[in-house]
């Protein structure tokens, strides 16, 4: 597990970090997003005791790394992993020799070496890849190295600090297939740095929104998206352009409970109209239903209505502030 309380860092009279509270439990995969500035890289480097903390912890499986020294953390810092943006391997080393670096530091025999490079190498699908140098290798394929140098030591926590930024869809998918099969087969506990909603969607249970050195917002990521439409969950689960239907007063569902697969047929039959879908995002966030979408209603219909209606059935509805419904015979003469 990962326990930061009451995190703050300071350098001279200017706080990056202030008053941080987060928990990973183990074998879970926690997400920390935020706009550039916001202190992101200030806590990965105070998570892997690149920096000690100004007060507070940060605690890894009991051990405060703040309370440790010499001999102490450097043996803390073996069970902290850690991926870098661009993967960071040295560009005269060959893809085993980037791995087996840690390994040697450490001082392990070389057949022990070679045995764990190779089992690293296919793990990340790179062993045939193994003697080839970083510049003969995609931005994907770096990370895969990254990500195997970041096992070497057997960690049971890895740090991802925005890992897959500047990569290709194609490879950030990969990327994230590869850290969520490292959670699930080894039980390896991940924070994960980034600045990339999709990346959050892709892996993270949990979400902690970072703004000017102090947490924000924080939360199962189904339950962030569930419980408002705060900046951080429209975010998460940005809406697509509405359609613009004649005559229909729009309005704005979230999912909020437990709904039935057959909600939004059940709300038309209900009110006695058809509901007609403007935008929508909805999907799967551990195996909890999540959404966000615009229908249009007749105008008829009474707020209080239409809000009980849709909040019987896990749903909640809000109309769209300044968004009049178009009749449809100004809209025909408006086209012609």
């Amino acid at each position: 597990m990962i326990e930061i309380s009451g995190l703050t860092k300071s350098y001279g009279s200017t706080t990056v970090l202030d008053g941080i509270d987060l928990q990973v439990p183990d074998g879970r995969i926690a997400a920390v997003v935020g706009p550039s500035g916001a202190g992101k890289s200030t806590l990965a480097r105070c998570v892997n005791a690149l920096e000690r903390p100004t007060s507070g912890s940060v605690t890894v499986h009991g051990q405060d790394l703040a309370a440790l020294s010499g001999k102490d953390l450097r043996r803390a810092r073996q069970q902290i992993g850690t991926v870098f943006q661009s993967a960071s391997l040295l560009r005269r080393l060959t893809a085993a020799q980037n791995v087996a670096l840690p390994l040697r530091h450490q001082g392990v025999a070389e057949p022990e070496v070679r045995r764990r490079v190779g089992e690293l190498l296919e793990r990340v699908d790179m062993l045939h890849r193994a003697n080839h140098y970083p510049s003969q290798l995609s931005g994907g394929q770096r990370q895969r190295i990254g990500i195997a140098r970041g096992l070497a030591l057997q960690p049971s926590v890895l740090l991802s600090d925005e890992a897959t930024s500047g990569l290709d869809p194609e490879s950030t998918r990969a990327i994230l297939a590869l850290l969520t099969e490292l959670r699930d087969d080894l039980g390896v506990t991940i924070l994960v740095i980034t600045h990339e909603m999709d990346v959050v969607r892709g892996i993270a249970d949990h979400v902690a929104q970072l703004d000017h050195g102090r947490i924000v917002e924080q939360g199962p990521v189904s339950d962030v998206v569930r419980r408002s439409d705060s900046p951080l969950a429209q975010a998460l689960l940005p809406m697509p352009p509405v359609l613009c239907v004649p005559g229909l007063r729009q309005w704005r569902l979230r999912l909020a409970g437990d709904v039935a697969p057959t909600w939004l047929s059940r709300a038309g039959a209900e009110l006695g109209v058809d509901v007609a879908v403007l935008a929508a995002l909805v999907e799967e966030s551990g195996a909890v239903p999540v959404g966000r979408l615009v229908v249009g209603l007749p105008p008829r219909l009474e707020d209080e209505v239409v809000v009980t209606t849709f909040r019987r059935l896990g749903v909640v509805a809000e109309p769209e502030v300044g968004v009049e419904p178009v009749p449809e015979r100004a809209s025909r003469e408006s086209a012609a």
